[in-house]
């Protein structure tokens, strides 16, 4: 009996034993969900642009604020071409191990439209990150056009239609489908004149080469500003508190009229969930930052963030948006 109670005593103790070793080893061993001591290393944010656009600007940013948080450099890498496709690509090609981002955009949802084939899986190959940031577009035409309001717009585009020309910034582009859908909605047929870029647009419509045109917020509140082009209507859902005398296209009979350049970082499919999820809380509590606000707030664009399932809700509901209307409008890449 005296033999039994003392193994027993030892079995106790030997117990004990393994269940200490065993909780200390799993607190050194990395978490099984692959979070671990992430990051410990060097990470990169992939930038589908040239540098200079708020793209790079956000990337960079964001990019300082995670080194600050983390004592780990972050470098920007700019891989612009196709359309974004070449940066992109580059994205979904790196190893899903959290320590490569890339910037992701209006584009991703547009180029698997547009494009014949694309080297990479829009709906497969990325997870979402975080939605940063939008900013609105505006309808606008010259200060001297004899085009007043948005209802005279429409009924001066319903008059003769097919007669009207509108710049866009290239085909795909936010501006182009701004107006595409623009004319969906209100029955109109106007003609595009493709530019490349903004600056060229404006100097089209304010020399009388075209008659209407979108153009991101901006880009244009110098010009709106200076009385040199009038706003017929923003394409947010409810007046921005900044241009409180811009009404929305939507309160001018085109209810759900919405329109926006948005920003967001997305890694590859595949990424573990933890890491995915510390980063999404690590970019928020950036976002909330005043010097971060303030970057984004003198570029024009409206802080977001939010959750990872919010991003995705809000890529879901884009790609619903812009595929009908491209297909109606038969838009391929040039």
């Amino acid at each position: 009996m005296q033999y039994q109670n003392i193994a027993r005593r030892c079995g106790a103790l030997l117990a004990t034993a393994c269940m200490a070793a065993a909780t200390a080893t799993a607190a050194a061993a990395p978490a099984a969900d692959g979070a671990g001591t992430y990051p410990d290393n060097a990470m990169r944010i992939i930038v589908p642009y040239t540098p200079g656009g708020f793209n790079d600007t956000m990337a960079r940013v964001l990019g300082k604020k995670l080194t600050e948080a983390w004592h780990q450099p972050v470098i920007v890498e700019n891989r612009p071409g196709a359309g974004t496709v070449v940066g992109t690509e580059a994205g979904a090609r790196a190893a899903p191990d959290g320590y490569t981002l890339v910037v992701v955009g209006f584009p991703l949802v547009v180029n698997q439209y547009i494009y014949p084939k694309l080297p990479y899986d829009t709906q497969r190959d990325f997870v979402p990150v975080l939605l940063a940031g939008q900013t609105p577009n505006v309808l606008l035409v010259r200060a001297e056009s004899p085009i007043k309001s948005l209802p005279d717009l429409v009924a001066r585009a319903k008059a003769s239609p097919g007669k009207m020309n509108y710049a866009s910034a290239g085909n795909g582009t936010s501006l182009h489908l701004a107006m595409e859908y623009f004319k969906n909605v209100t029955g109109t047929d106007m003609n595009q004149i493709p530019y490349k870029g903004s600056a060229p647009m404006v100097t089209a419509l304010l020399g009388g080469q075209v008659d209407v045109m979108f153009d991101n917020l901006p880009n244009a509140l110098p010009q709106i500003k200076a009385g040199k082009m009038r706003s017929l209507g923003i394409t947010t859902a409810k007046r921005l508190p900044s241009v409180p005398d811009i009404p929305t296209v939507a309160e001018q009979g085109y209810p759900g009229f919405e329109v926006a350049v948005w920003y967001g970082l997305a890694v590859p499919r595949g990424t573990p969930t933890a890491i995915v999820e510390k980063l999404n809380a690590q970019l928020n509590k950036a976002l909330q930052d005043e010097d971060v606000k303030s970057v984004f707030a003198a570029q024009g664009v409206q802080v977001l963030g939010g959750s990872t399932a919010d991003f995705e809700k809000f890529f879901q509901a884009q790609d619903a948006k812009w595929a009908p209307v491209i297909k109606k409008a038969g838009i391929r890449a040039e």
